[in-house]
């Protein structure tokens, strides 16, 4: 018995040591070994969490030969947490600064499959509530802000909208949030700020899309301006490292101001352009950070289709 004791204490004092300093696959392995689960019980309780991962899959992640990345495997990362009693955020933490520590390694942007993927959903939850092509809005102007929090997490926006019908009978928008890989947009919350109030909401889990409508509450006419003004609550994901807009159509001027927490300022800032997902990053040129307001911006004044966004480096 005093053996059996001996060995969950060491047991004990490796997990310890491992969730302080890590990494990532040593701390999930002595997290295993200190509940004593075998791997096919581990995968069982991940089930009962509504995550399906592999026996084979979780046997990589302990060797540290694979590391969860997509959507469904940083779920499960969260999940273990609670399974295996650990505090919450330590095994997600230690997989953010692995991910920080490998960057120079691997490509800053999601993948085009990644991103082909999301836009699959996004047609379907604007069929679902039953948006097409433009609404019969065209931008006129769009500001956005956007805030990373002291985790380094895209904490939420908000979005300025300057809008000009071009038929008669439109009354709402449909507003897209792309939450960052590993994020819960059912735990995101839309604030309708002016003009405006909330309608239905969807999202995808997988991808980390969530689409809300905004009524506007009065129909408009062709040829009518109309001003609304909303923000998406996120904060749901690790580490933010850059933040994007996809437009289908030509637009009016758009500005993209991303403010960072005091507590977590970037080493560097740059904005880039893409004709579409599929071509290379173009166009990047680097951005003061603000010291008083520490924030970086960029203005477009005629947006064409493509992509537009600033990306940044913790250093």
């Amino acid at each position: 018995m005093r053996h059996g004791t001996q060995h969950a204490d060491l047991a004990s004092k490796e997990l310890d040591t491992a969730l302080r300093g890590g990494p990532f696959h040593v701390a999930l392995r002595a997290a295993i070994a200190a509940r004593g689960l075998p791997l096919q019980r581990v995968q069982h309780h991940l089930s009962r969490h509504g995550v399906k991962v592999g026996v084979t899959s979780l046997s990589y992640w302990q060797q540290g030969a694979r590391r969860p990345q997509r959507p469904e495997s940083l779920r499960a990362v969260r999940a273990l947490e609670e399974i295996l009693k650990l505090p919450e955020e330590s095994l997600i933490r230690l997989l953010a600064e692995t991910d920080e520590g490998t960057a120079a390694q691997r490509p800053a942007a999601r993948s085009y499959r990644s991103r082909m993927e999301a836009s699959g959903v996004l047609d379907r939850l604007r069929a679902e509530l039953g948006w097409s092509l433009d609404g019969g809005l065209h931008a006129l102007g769009h500001h956005e802000r956007v805030r990373v929090g002291a985790r380094r997490e895209l904490a939420g926006r908000e979005s300025h909208h300057i809008v000009r019908a071009h038929r008669d009978g439109a009354d709402r928008f449909v507003a897209v949030h792309h939450g960052d890989p590993g994020c819960a947009p059912d735990r995101m919350t839309v604030h309708a700020l002016e003009n405006c109030r909330t309608g239905r909401v969807r999202w995808d889990q997988d991808t980390g899309v969530l689409v809300a409508e905004l009524l506007f509450g009065t129909r408009l006419r062709s040829g009518d301006t109309f001003l609304f003004r909303y923000g998406v609550e996120d904060g749901t994901a690790g580490p933010s490292r850059e933040y994007l807009r996809d437009f289908t159509f030509p637009g009016g001027q758009y500005a993209l101001q991303v403010r960072f927490d005091a507590d977590a300022l970037p080493a560097r800032c740059h904005r880039f352009t893409q004709h579409s997902a599929a071509a290379p990053r173009s166009g990047r040129q680097e951005l003061p950070l603000s010291g008083v307001h520490r924030s970086v911006h960029l203005v477009e004044p005629r947006v064409r289709p493509g992509i537009i966004g600033i990306g940044w480096d913790w250093g």
